[in-house]
């Protein structure tokens, strides 16, 4: 995860993504994902890093899983500062309001399966799966490469 997230290492994201998707292709809850949708980080960050590691992880799943990637649905609007010092209370209330969507009629009645690098308190998921459940007829499904454990 470090490679990925702090060398810009994107092909192990990609190739984590490919290799994970391979397995969730087999299993019956995933079967019928129609979309796959990472987790965005706020524009500046993403120029600032130059790629978003959720996408890389979801770029694997997509080809593996013979899938549409949607970069573009879920965005982040607000640049929220750091998760990693913060606690659990602290991480919901630093993203509650940060996504929006934008032409989200093209998910009305569709399974997304919404992706993230690593999952900490779960806030940053919750948050950005709020946001597509307010989409008619919408199920989401959750696939993370880690978590961090305390």
């Amino acid at each position: 995860m470090h490679q990925l997230k702090y060398k810009s290492k994107t092909e192990v994201g990609i190739l984590l993504g490919e290799l994970y998707g391979r397995d969730l292709k087999k299993a019956t809850l995933f079967e019928n994902v129609d979309v796959i949708i990472p987790v965005p980080l706020h524009w500046k960050k993403q120029k600032q890093r130059g790629f978003n590691q959720s996408e890389m992880f979801g770029r694997g799943l997509a080809k593996a899983m013979k899938v549409k990637l949607d970069c573009e649905t879920l965005i982040r609007n607000v640049a929220t500062e750091t998760q990693t010092k913060k606690s659990r209370i602290q991480r919901w209330e630093n993203v509650s309001e940060v996504f929006e969507l934008k032409d989200e009629a093209q998910l009305e009645g569709k399974h997304i399966l919404l992706v993230d690098d690593v999952i900490t308190t779960g806030s940053t998921l919750e948050a950005s799966a709020n946001k597509l459940l307010s989409i008619p007829d919408v199920k989401v499904s959750v696939a993370t490469i880690a978590f961090a454990s305390k």
